[in-house]
């Protein structure tokens, strides 16, 4: 549909220009990750495990950071990203750094134009699924590409958390349908990273239910090992959520709780 191609056009576009402030704003730490630090959080390390010597693709993988922390712990790696200046980007610290990695521009739909491997791990986390307009291929791209035997992982935004409006310092007031449409929301926000900057974006997001998540994968020789939510966020996603001692974002005690994340892992069979 020619309408989802400009839409996910101007998606690319944002994150090309996004791609330099990022990897300059202390919110991704570049500095911090050049001389050591992890990017990966407990629910990722805990939930993919071990991946020395293992391959791992990483879908959506921005300009590396998580990729080349995959790699650090041993796994021969593979970042993919529709923005070609976040892979210029990660394909040049991977070499400034010395960290072995493959990294390749290409939209989720069309990798299997320009990849033709199968691997032993699919890893994608925070912020993938909403750029996503049909999560259907995006089931079979993770099947095609997994070994059998081999295991995805996912720890993104639940989708609980689309319908409330992100704006207000009220408390949670729905705004927004729970449901998939083909037709996305639009958001003309401050850049998350960059906040200061006194610019707004224009973004286009897809909601994606967790029944449509869950049945993407399954219906695609994909075993589902489990399903989990958390009460925790990498980044203020609503301006009353208050940090933790642990770097994680969490509503006030005082609130009513919701899940703010889950976390996925399924099996290719």
């Amino acid at each position: 549909m020619q309408e989802v191609k400009d839409y996910t056009e101007a998606n690319r576009a944002l994150w090309d220009e996004w791609a330099e402030i990022h990897f300059a704003s202390p919110f991704y730490d570049v500095e911090g990750f050049r001389k050591g630090h992890s990017t990966l959080g407990q629910y990722e390390i805990k939930g993919v495990g071990n991946v020395a010597g293992k391959s791992l693709l990483h879908l959506q993988c921005h300009f590396g950071l998580d990729t080349l922390s995959w790699a650090r712990l041993g796994a021969q790696v593979t970042g993919v990203d529709f923005s070609p200046k976040a892979i210029a980007i990660a394909s040049a610290l991977s070499a400034e750094l010395g960290i072995p990695a493959s990294f390749i521009e290409s939209d989720i739909y069309d990798l299997p134009d320009v990849l033709h491997k199968q691997y032993d791990i699919i890893f994608a986390s925070y912020g993938a699924l909403l750029w996503l307009s049909d999560l259907m291929p995006w089931g079979e791209i993770i099947s095609r590409y997994l070994k059998k035997g081999g295991s995805f992982f996912i720890i993104d935004a639940h989708p609980m958390i689309w319908v409330f409006d992100n704006e207000t310092s009220s408390g949670l007031q729905v705004k927004h349908s729970y449901f998939h449409s083909s037709h996305p929301l639009t958001f003309d926000s401050p850049n998350y990273a960059a906040p200061s900057n006194d610019k707004t974006y224009i973004q286009y997001y897809w909601i994606h239910s967790v029944s449509n998540i869950i049945n993407s994968l399954t219906e695609h020789h994909l075993c589902l090992q489990y399903f989990r939510e958390h009460p925790t966020i990498t980044w203020k996603a609503f301006p009353f959520l208050v940090k933790d001692t642990d770097g994680y974002f969490r509503l006030p005690s005082t609130m009513p709780q919701i899940p703010l994340t889950f976390s996925l892992k399924a099996k290719r069979e």
